[in-house]
């Protein structure tokens, strides 16, 4: 993953945030073993993103984008319990397809900021997998287009568990907001506001003051 030394000269980021149908992506050897008229149901059901823009030393949000997804195929009811997004709901919703200018548009070719940015790398490269922009074995995104929040917040909050509610906790976020559901755009904009309080200024710990300094 890109550490803060990598934004050096950026002048904007985009912090990401998918929320899916919680099942598990099959690996590039079982898709291959899968019937060629097999259709892969999608994985993400909602994406959300908030941009960064650089202000002097320190980061402010600005436009937000998000849609909702129909994957074509089954949700979780463990996924359902975190994020409340029921079928019916998707009923209407455009494919992966129908959204991919839309975002493209969105992220440029920002950097990208994610919380556990692993899950959103993944959930990506199989989704442009699925529309035919790269083989099941390729990628689209790679850790070298990823900051990741979580990574950032082990540096100085060691031994802490990693989740983006108790790295809310640890900096004074309102997360309230998430308490009931997830939401992707709510995951982003979180994310983006941790971000911006590690990388701006003092992060207070207990009796502790620390600094994640400036890119």
């Amino acid at each position: 993953m890109l550490g803060l030394d990598g934004l050096v000269g950026k002048e904007r980021l985009v912090a990401i945030d998918a929320e899916t149908t919680g099942n598990r992506i099959p690996t590039p050897a079982e898709i291959r073993k899968m019937p060629k008229a097999a259709r892969l149901p999608g994985i993400v059901i909602e994406l959300g993103c908030v941009e960064l823009l650089r202000d002097g030393d320190h980061w402010k949000t600005g436009a937000t984008w998000e849609r909702r997804v129909q994957p074509n195929g089954p949700i979780a009811k463990a996924s359902i319990a975190i994020h409340g997004i029921q079928p019916g709901q998707l009923k209407n919703a455009p494919q992966f397809r129908d959204i991919i200018d839309e975002f493209e548009a969105f992220i440029g070719k920002d950097v990208l900021l994610a919380h556990s940015a692993s899950n959103e790398i993944d959930f990506l490269n199989f989704e442009y997998a699925r529309l035919g922009r790269c083989g099941f074995d390729e990628i689209i995104f790679s850790e070298d287009d990823f900051v990741c929040t979580q990574e950032l917040s082990r540096q100085f909050f060691p031994g802490v568990p990693g989740s983006l509610d108790v790295l809310c906790d640890r900096l004074w976020i309102d997360r309230s907001d998430r308490f009931q559901h997830h939401g992707a755009l709510l995951d982003a904009v979180l994310t983006a506001e941790a971000f911006i309080k590690m990388q701006g200024g003092f992060v207070q710990d207990d009796t502790r003051s620390i600094s994640f300094g400036t890119p």
